[in-house]
């Protein structure tokens, strides 16, 4: 059985934070998501420190996120979290590639739909009229993340219809028709997934999903561009907003 050493003196890192340094490192490079860790009683053997020592450390991976504790059963590893920066220019692949992360995007549907109740007032256009419809999933580290509903007026960018496949919405809008989006509202909510929205992203359908509401506007106009709808995992995503 390993044996970890800790620093004792005054002065110097609490020896509950050692601890806790120590088996991030070892749940970062050595566990996968579902794995248990060793026992309180074993690793704090290992560490030569008492109980008390042990559960205020594994205490301080609980609350990042990192590690549950289960109740008769012990503590396993979660999967990791990965936290997305909300800002007015927000755009999924550069923001999570900028970190390292490896993402993908997938167009499930596109097609033009007449627009409908919030969809239409949104977009500050009439009731009745077209606007392109597009779905992506998006996947990161291979597996998914969030699925998306997009919606524009047809007149913005029809090219959208035959042109785009995959990867940056907001990009495509740049790089064929002109359109540089800003961000300028987003709402988030805690909800139940839908059934399709479950199986998409892999995800039990009493698991909550975190939905975020953005409207973006073309930065020249000022007027709305895209209307989107967003369904992360709410076990895989930490949401936070950058001015």
């Amino acid at each position: 059985m390993s044996v970890y050493l800790v620093v004792r003196g005054e002065g110097g890192v609490p020896i509950y934070r050692q601890i806790r340094d120590v088996l991030v490192n070892k749940i970062q490079n050595l566990y996968k998501a579902g794995d248990p860790l060793p026992s309180e009683s074993e690793l704090a053997e290992r560490f030569g420190v008492n109980r008390h020592t042990l559960r205020r450390a594994v205490d301080e991976l609980v609350a990042d996120g990192l590690v549950e504790r289960y109740h008769g059963k012990g503590v396993f590893v979660l999967e990791p979290t990965i936290n997305y920066a909300i800002s007015s220019a927000t755009r999924f692949t550069e923001t999570l590639e900028s970190k390292g992360h490896a993402t993908a995007s997938r167009v499930l549907r596109k097609q033009v739909i007449p627009a409908r109740g919030g969809i239409a007032s949104r977009l500050q256009i009439s009731g009745g009229e077209e606007v392109i419809f597009i779905e992506t999933l998006r996947d990161v580290e291979g597996k998914p993340f969030c699925v998306i509903s997009h919606f524009l007026p047809l007149q913005i960018c029809p090219e959208i219809l035959e042109h785009y496949d995959g990867g940056s919405l907001h990009g495509f809008l740049k790089s064929f028709c002109g359109i540089e989006l800003v961000r300028s509202e987003s709402l988030i909510s805690a909800i139940l997934p839908e059934a399709d929205d479950a199986s998409l992203l892999n995800m039990p359908r009493h698991a909550p999903a975190l939905r975020v509401k953005s409207i973006n506007l073309d930065v020249e106009s000022k007027k709305p561009i895209e209307y989107a709808v967003t369904r992360f995992r709410g076990d895989a995503t930490q949401l936070s907003f950058q001015p």
